[in-house]
């Protein structure tokens, strides 16, 4: 892959996007992980006065939150912290009156709610400064449909969704991402020693090679397409019931 030319070309895109909405710059959420970073480091460069990074710790560990703040600082990115361990408690306690899930199985529902918590700030504060609300998401995790519907995939753009997570770290390295940054395991940061490859099953070079060529053990590519195919409703609008000819009308 040639990283300068694919850099050059993600900035000048989001520069693109951006105007075509009228906006003024960029927001994302820095997780302290290696595809926030890479897209930070990308919406610096094609806005620098006018990007913000959110760190929005949620029970989440010190070293994602030093991660992230080793990050915003090597870039000179403005930033805020928005602690949302308080809200996120208190919506948990409130919707346990609903419904108590038990402690294991409820684990991911719970978990789930971190993520949506952290885009209803993006889009507040992106409201605010008008920007757009910028993901993080990769090719590798959109293909199995590895993110939370409504969470890190309500976004406005998705600038690294044409990457695979193998090129994500190539560009990484290019753009001179803290090193430390690009050898910790992935991680959702879900919960206490959750990683993006222990949750899947399979590693990222596997799945970045089926993407790639379609090649791989025969249990492996069948846990991908059938991820794939029970995921492709976090890859569409939410579909809209029309009616037939003349039924609505008196």
């Amino acid at each position: 892959m040639n990283t300068e030319a694919v850099s050059d070309y993600l900035v000048n895109w989001l520069r693109e996007k951006v105007q075509a909405a009228g906006c003024r710059g960029l927001i994302l959420g820095i997780s302290g992980g290696i595809d926030s970073a890479v897209a930070a480091a990308l919406a610096k460069q094609a806005f620098p006065d006018d990007c913000l990074g959110l760190l929005m710790p949620c029970e989440s560990s010190a070293e994602d939150l030093q991660d992230g703040l080793l990050l915003v600082e090597s870039l000179d990115m403005h930033y805020h912290i928005i602690n949302l361990e308080e809200a996120y408690r208190a919506l948990l306690k409130e919707l346990a009156h609903a419904i108590d899930l038990p402690e294991d199985s409820g684990r991911l529902v719970r978990a789930n709610v971190k993520p949506r918590l952290r885009m209803t700030s993006l889009y507040y504060m992106a409201q605010a400064h008008q920007y757009l609300v910028m993901g993080t998401s990769n090719k590798s995790e959109i293909t199995v449909g590895y993110a939370t519907k409504y969470g890190d995939n309500g976004v406005d753009l998705q600038v690294l969704g044409d990457l695979r997570k193998e090129q994500v770290y190539a560009l990484a390295r290019y753009l001179n991402i803290p090193e430390q940054l690009i050898t910790k395991a992935p991680s959702a940061g879900l919960w206490g020693g959750q990683t993006d490859e222990g949750e899947m099953g399979f590693t990222y070079r596997e799945l970045d090679e089926y993407i790639r060529t379609g090649a791989g053990a025969t249990e492996l590519v069948g846990k991908i397409q059938t991820m794939y195919e029970r995921s492709a409703h976090k890859r569409s609008v939410p579909p809209i019931a029309v009616l037939p000819a003349g039924m609505g009308e008196a």
